[in-house]
């Protein structure tokens, strides 16, 4: 998938969040980087994507640190940072972004619980 694409369906995904506050992209050529801003704060979300290696990354963040994530990577392949401990790298099947925001949008309520 090329930036355009990923930055397409991100941003129609993001864009069902009601918990969003802003969002701040940076593209750089083959990679795009960013955070999506809760409007509770500390909470954010960072987000890197780079098309030609097809690393993706999203973690929920609060005070500088992962609280949960999940990745794509040539080497770990897809994986999840679960929130009981996210240090660890828990192999997971290939997901959607779709997929990844919906378990974003689930473990950020559950947290606010």
């Amino acid at each position: 998938m090329d930036i355009n694409g990923f930055l397409g369906e991100l941003l129609r995904e993001i864009s069902h969040l009601d918990f969003v506050d802003s969002i701040d992209f940076h593209i750089e050529v083959i990679a795009i980087k960013g955070r999506v801003l809760l409007k509770r704060e500390p909470y954010f979300v960072e987000i890197y994507y780079n098309e030609v290696t097809g690393t993706m990354a999203f973690a929920l963040i609060e005070n500088n640190k992962r609280l949960w994530g999940i990745d794509y990577d040539n080497v770990r392949k897809w994986h999840e940072h679960p929130v009981e401990n996210p240090l660890t790298h828990k192999s997971i099947s290939e997901k959607s972004i779709s997929d990844i925001i919906k378990e974003l949008q689930k473990t950020y309520l559950r947290l606010q619980d």
